[in-house]
């Protein structure tokens, strides 16, 4: 097997990869406050910890950032015991209907995407 090629197919597989995790890492984070309010660090923890998404810190906040600026999220200080004053990110109403219309839109993608994969699973090709 040619390696240029697979190397090629890699990186292609890669960058599809990403906008993949891309595209759901909105619904992911609104999914992680559902539960109650949580600062950066901790969403980032979830994150890894219950989806084996890993993301930058300089990724998680512009996106925090736009969907406190979108209404979905609010943000508020809290003084710690010890250390430095967290930020805690919370959902709002209208954050709340949003990410159960974006978990019932790709619960319906993904069991579209089974049935059409379903076929794959037996076939040794």
């Amino acid at each position: 097997m040619d390696t240029k090629r697979t190397a090629a197919t890699e990186d292609e597989l890669g960058k599809w990869e990403t906008q993949l995790r891309k595209g759901g890492l909105g619904l992911a984070v609104l999914a992680t406050l559902w539960t109650g309010r949580l600062y950066g660090l901790e969403m980032l923890r979830r994150l890894e910890a219950d989806a084996g998404l890993s993301v930058p810190e300089g990724t998680i906040y512009p996106l925090l950032n736009r969907l406190k600026s979108e209404g979905f999220v609010t943000s508020e200080w809290v003084e710690a015991d010890a250390g430095h004053p967290r930020k805690y990110y919370s959902l709002t109403e209208r954050g709340r209907v949003r990410v159960r219309e974006m978990a019932g839109a790709w619960k319906g993608f993904a069991r579209g995407l089974e049935r059409l994969l379903a076929p794959l699973e037996g076939d040794p090709r």
